[in-house]
C-alpha cells in the first residue's frame, strides 16, 4: 500500500487551559505542526524528543513499548496533548521515542473518526465530513 502521511498540529493541553483561564495569551500556547506517518499498527501518537521539548510537555509515566522491528524499550508517556487534523481533533497521551519520525496511531484516528484510504493513500472521514464518535 505504501506510506500515508498527515500534517497535524499538536498543542500543549496545559497551555491551552492557561490561555482559556486568561493566564497566558493564545499566542503563548506551545504548538508544533509536522507531518506524521499514519501507522495503524501504532496505538497512539508517537513523537520524538525534539517535539516533546518544543511542546514543553510533562511526563505522566514511563512505560515499556514493543517496537515494530522487534524488541522492547522503556519510553516516556506524556500528559495529554491536543492533536488537530483539518477540522478534527483528539486529546491523547503521546509516547516519546528518542528520535525518529512521528507516528499517528489508531486511538487518535478512531477519536477523529478517520480511516486510511489505501487506494488514494490518504486519510478520510469514516462517516463523511464530520466526526462521529462510537459509544458502546
Amino acid at each position: 500500500m505504501g506510506n500515508v502521511f498527515a500534517e497535524i498540529t499538536v498543542k500543549n493541553v496545559k497551555d491551552m487551559g492557561l490561555a482559556e483561564a486568561g493566564h497566558i495569551t493564545e499566542n503563548n500556547v506551545r504548538s508544533v505542526t509536522f507531518t506524521a506517518i499514519v501507522d495503524t499498527g501504532a496505538t497512539t501518537l508517537v513523537i520524538n524528543e525534539e517535539i516533546f521539548n518544543q511542546l514543553g510537555l510533562s511526563v505522566a509515566e514511563t512505560r515499556d513499548i514493543n517496537l515494530a522491528g522487534g524488541g522492547r524499550i522503556g519510553c516516556k508517556v506524556t500528559d495529554a496533548v491536543h492533536i488537530q487534523w483539518k477540522n478534527r481533533f483528539a486529546v491523547v497521551n503521546a509516547v516519546v521515542l528518542p528520535e525518529g519520525k512521528p507516528l499517528l496511531g489508531v486511538i487518535p484516528l478512531e477519536f477523529m473518526d478517520l480511516m486510511v484510504d489505501p487506494v488514494n493513500r490518504e486519510l478520510v472521514g469514516v462517516h463523511g465530513d464530520h466526526a462521529v464518535l462510537m459509544a458502546m
